[in-house]
């Protein structure tokens, strides 16, 4: 990627014995490295020992179900991306059984090369029915039990998943292989100068910056965003935690690698996507008059960024609506309200 040196500094490592306390990292809405957390898992074991041993460890719980696959040329250097349009990706989809994809990285070990192989994110409880009763992060208090988050795993080798965000927070497990995160804070959007809504290679928007070779004439912000970032280096057993919408560019460096993540959002399940309101916005507020958004900024500043109880505190409670706290009930007719406006 760009020279690490051109990153403003690297992100706070801590060592992390016993049971993390993760809803109060995630509070300091920064990243942390906890080194060594997942460092007694089996699957880091077996990677120590050899890519085949963590290959043969995940066969042990493959439940048999056909996986999707992406592969590469050479020529794309590992990162996932688009093709010269921006309307098509640089790489394949295949389906395929977890083995055969295992055995096809395994045997492009000493390749140089080799294709771009990797399998995106992949549910662990639907396809490795079992690992984490094994290999599992157990956070102190009850973050997972009010929040059960999403765990699925990564596999490939050396390949880049270009600058994006997540809508959750995130504790990654680097199990086997090193990686290389590199990290921006929200704000950093615009610098990163974001790429299509769709198609997009992953699910998210990405990066239109290739991080191996900056063009600083094409995209002149991204020497801010990376004056602004932060990278984390990880060893098998390391476990990177970030916040929800923090943007990472995410580097395998080995020529088998292995993550494990878990994504979980404290917002209570009724909660629609923040994503639906932003592509409404576009409909309803993006292309009206600038004075007119700039009041529309006021409003949402008021009702929605504001102090949520301040904004009916001058109003009896039985006239406050969906001013009130939000519950399953006022979700419900406020999305059926939404529905019969935008179907009019």
């Amino acid at each position: 990627m760009a020279d690490a040196a051109r990153v403003g500094r690297s992100v706070r490592a801590i060592d992390a014995p016993g049971a993390p306390d993760l809803d109060a990292l995630i509070a300091e809405d920064e990243p942390v490295i906890l080194r060594g957390l997942a460092a007694d898992w089996p699957l880091v074991a077996a990677g120590r020992t050899s890519p085949g041993a963590a290959a043969d460890y995940l066969r042990g719980f493959d439940a048999g179900q056909t996986v999707t696959g992406y592969v590469g040329a050479p020529e794309i250097r590992g990162r996932f991306h688009y093709d010269a349009s921006a309307t098509a990706m640089n790489f394949a989809a295949e389906r395929m059984a977890l083995g055969a994809f295992l055995d096809r990285v395994l045997a492009h070990l000493d390749d140089p090369n080799a294709p771009s192989l990797y399998l995106g994110s992949t549910d662990l409880d639907t396809y490795l029915p079992g690992f984490r009763a094994a290999n599992e992060l157990h956070p102190a208090g009850d973050t997972f039990a009010q929040s059960p988050p999403l765990a699925s795993i990564w596999i490939g080798n050396r390949t880049i998943a270009s600058a994006h965000y997540d809508q959750s927070n995130n504790a990654a497990v680097c199990a086997v292989g090193r990686r290389r995160f590199t990290l921006f804070p929200p704000e950093q959007v615009t610098n990163l100068y974001p790429g299509p809504l769709a198609p997009t290679p992953g699910g998210q928007v990405v990066s239109m910056v290739d991080f191996a070779e900056p063009d600083l004439a094409r995209f002149p912000r991204f020497a801010d965003a990376l004056a602004a970032g932060q990278v984390a280096e990880l060893e098998p057993g390391d476990v990177l935690v970030y916040p929800a919408l923090w943007w990472h560019h995410v580097e395998a460096l080995d020529a088998f690698n292995v993550l494990v993540n878990y994504w979980w959002n404290a917002a209570p399940a009724f909660m629609d996507t923040p994503m639906d309101t932003m592509l409404h916005a576009f409909l309803s507020l993006r292309d009206r008059p600038a004075q007119e958004k700039a009041a529309w900024r006021a409003m949402f500043d008021h009702y929605v960024f504001g102090d949520a109880e301040a904004v009916a505190a001058h109003l009896p409670a039985a006239a406050r609506g969906p001013l009130a706290p939000i519950d399953g009930s006022t979700a419900r007719q406020l999305r059926a309200y939404l529905l019969g406006r935008l179907n009019r």
